[in-house]
């Protein structure tokens, strides 16, 4: 794992149970239901960085398939426990998947990966689609990296500069953009940016 991750993943690995008791109560609907309005009734799913599991539960008993990775092995553990499926250890780095998945959510997880890595990370995510995918993604609005007093690496993106950056991958023909506040804690912190990428159809 490259330096700037190891804070990130350090800190799920000593505080997984805590972590996953603070989100799993979080109030989702809203963004579920403008993810489920844009995916096959039979989608696979891939909750990448999957956290507590919260969204892999809601997904499966909503009869989707649904393949679960987190870099930390610890919330892979919290995450198998609450879901009763195997979550996978893996990176967003090391993805190699290749037109596998109907829909990718990556909800809260990218915000750790370092900018530099961006560029790539978001290559392999769509590689991972099929064609016509959608891609999930949510940051906390902002810009510039900073690392939080937990150690845990942020990045922050505007609309625009995030679709800058989206302007430079392949196979998107469509992004979607709003802000929510879904578990804005402190009520102080930035809204989230919701992004709903669509890969080029078949």
């Amino acid at each position: 794992m490259s330096q700037p991750c190891e804070a990130p993943a350090n800190f799920y690995e000593l505080h997984a149970d805590e972590y996953a008791s603070s989100t799993l109560g979080v109030d989702m609907s809203s963004v579920y239901e403008r993810f489920f309005a844009e995916i096959p009734l039979a989608a696979h799913i891939a909750d990448a960085g999957c956290g507590s599991g919260r969204d892999t539960k809601v997904f499966l008993q909503k009869g989707y398939g649904v393949t679960a990775f987190d870099g930390s092995p610890q919330m892979a553990r919290v995450a198998s426990l609450h879901t009763s499926q195997k979550c996978i250890v893996l990176r967003f780095q090391d993805i190699q998947f290749e037109q596998e998945f109907d829909a990718i959510w990556a909800c809260a997880s990218l915000l750790h990966v370092p900018k530099r890595e961006m560029g790539d990370v978001l290559h392999r995510l769509i590689t991972a689609l099929k064609p016509g995918g959608i891609l999930y993604a949510s940051f906390i609005e902002g810009e510039g990296e900073r690392v939080g007093p937990d150690g845990r690496l942020y990045n922050s993106y505007t609309q625009d500069s995030f679709r800058a950056l989206l302007a430079r991958v392949d196979r998107i023909s469509q992004v979607t953009s709003w802000k929510s506040d879904e578990n804005a804690v402190p009520a102080s912190r930035a809204p989230w940016l919701n992004f709903l990428i669509k890969t080029v159809p078949p």
